[in-house]
């Protein structure tokens, strides 16, 4: 069973990723990416795997120390409700960054590549679109776009 939640979490997100990154201008993808209810699926499967660690949740969080963290990630529901929560703010993260790049202006054939890299290390494609959102910042003002422009795409 937590081998299924463990694969889970990332195909509840998957669809959410796939519109951010194939479909940016397509009008449902802002108002889904928009949402941060799309992460409540990949939070309920964290929340049944975390249940069967807790104590040793408990104890990782409680006082963070790198063996308590360590005992949780050896256990199986331990690792994937690690696993879990990462895919959710991994999630939310992306969903901000295809947001701001929607409001700044930022090309969909920029942001999906930088989305991609978000996906499998988000720390670094986070540190990316930081780097470009203050570049891009500099360089156009902010402001209302017309529709599609601020995907990139032209109607």
């Amino acid at each position: 069973m937590t081998g299924f939640l463990f694969e889970l979490s990332f195909w509840l997100a998957a669809p959410v990723w796939l519109l951010m990154i194939f479909a940016p201008a397509w009008g449902p993808t802002a108002r889904i990416a928009g949402s941060p209810w799309t992460v409540v699926p990949v939070l309920l499967v964290y929340l049944a795997l975390a249940a069967a660690v807790f104590p040793e949740l408990w104890t990782a969080v409680r006082s963070p120390d790198l063996d308590a963290f360590r005992d949780l990630t050896a256990l199986a529901d331990g690792a994937g409700a690690i696993w879990a929560q990462v895919i959710a703010w991994d999630l939310l993260i992306g969903q901000w960054m295809y947001g701001e790049a929607r409001r700044l202006g930022i090309p969909a054939l920029l942001m999906g590549p930088l989305l991609v890299l978000t996906i499998l290390l988000s720390p670094f494609g986070l540190l990316v679109f930081l780097c470009l959102r203050a570049a891009w910042s500099r360089r156009a003002p902010a402001g209302p776009r017309p529709r599609g422009e601020a995907s990139g795409v032209r109607s």
